[in-house]
């Protein structure tokens, strides 16, 4: 079962075409989303980690997807990413065990294709956000 690409495909049409009706809504996201995950006093990988954390406990699988996605690509490891999914069971207790699965089903997916010489699922997309539709829950930005 696909945590990570299946989400991103059923939801890359209908976000393109609401990105499309309402692109200002998504451009000031997107600077909020790009501002959030640049590096700083943290790096964009434990960024990432965090984000993903969160969608566990938000139980929203584009989330996941999204940012299980991007964790790997910002060089996070699945014992890092089951650490931080792990933290979700204190914070959210029984859901997080079910969500937190599927998130850690996903970000092995995009790590073993990674491991594998492979771009994760949706890499081939353009790397520009401007027409990105890489984040299929409301993070990505369609062109």
């Amino acid at each position: 079962m696909s945590y990570g690409k299946t989400v991103r495909d059923e939801l890359r049409v209908p976000t393109r075409e609401l990105r499309h009706a309402i692109p200002r809504v998504y451009s000031g996201y997107k600077e909020l989303h790009d501002s959030a995950l640049s590096a700083g006093a943290l790096d964009a990988r434990t960024k990432e980690l965090i984000a993903l954390a969160i969608a566990v406990g938000k139980e929203c699988d584009g989330c996941i997807a999204a940012h299980a996605h991007a964790a790997v690509q910002h060089g996070a490891t699945p014992q890092e990413a089951a650490e931080a999914i792990g933290v979700t069971f204190l914070m959210n207790g029984g859901p997080a065990t079910v969500y937190g699965a599927r998130a850690f089903a996903a970000f092995r997916k995009f790590y073993d294709q990674r491991a594998a010489g492979y771009p994760p699922s949706g890499q081939e997309q353009p790397t520009g956000h401007e027409d990105r539709v890489g984040q299929p829950n409301g993070h990505q930005h369609v062109g």
